[in-house]
């Protein structure tokens, strides 16, 4: 039985000694970025821009999530350009100017973006239409039934109808 427990430690030791060393290296990766600022409205301007554009690499997270290589060059010039002295505008601009549209996480309304923010309200009303129209069509609904009356010939030609159709049932019990 020792012999069984010495084994299997022995497995998870080397098991260990595998995995420990991967995990090591992706605390490297996970390095934080560390930035003086005089103020901290600075601080906080570095951290709403840092969270207002994408990672050009990454393409699903912002600047400030991506562990990239680009995001921290990004986070760099950001900023630089706060100590700097400019203004938001003018490091979106930068920003734009240099990767276009697709740096901002959330896209600026455009002529080019109207189908991006409108389109999901668009095929919703269309899914809506279309299953109004169907049910429509299928009956769904009292809107086909018309209530005009019957001229009194109709209704008596519908009463023989209906006592001959009584008859044809109790003939057949």
């Amino acid at each position: 039985m020792r012999l069984i427990h010495a084994s299997i430690a022995a497995v998870l030791l080397a098991v260990a000694a595998l995995v420990l060393p991967m995990s090591a290296g992706s605390v490297h990766a996970a390095a934080v970025d560390v930035y003086e600022f005089e103020n901290t409205e600075q601080q906080q301007r570095f951290r709403n821009l840092s969270n207002e554009f994408r990672c050009p690499m990454c393409q699903n997270a912002n600047l400030t999530s991506s562990p990239g290589g680009v995001a921290a060059d990004l986070r760099r010039e950001i900023y630089r350009m706060i100590i700097e002295g400019r203004t938001d505008q003018e490091i979106e601009e930068f920003m734009l100017n240099r990767y276009g549209d697709f740096i901002l996480y959330r896209p600026r309304l455009t002529l080019q973006t109207v189908l991006l923010w409108f389109g999901p309200l668009l095929f919703l009303l269309i899914g809506i239409w279309a299953a109004f129209s169907i049910m429509r069509r299928s009956g769904g609904g009292d809107s086909q039934l018309t209530t005009e009356s019957l001229s009194s010939e109709e209704e008596l030609r519908l009463k023989q109808l209906l006592a001959q159709k009584e008859n044809d049932v109790s003939d057949k019990a």
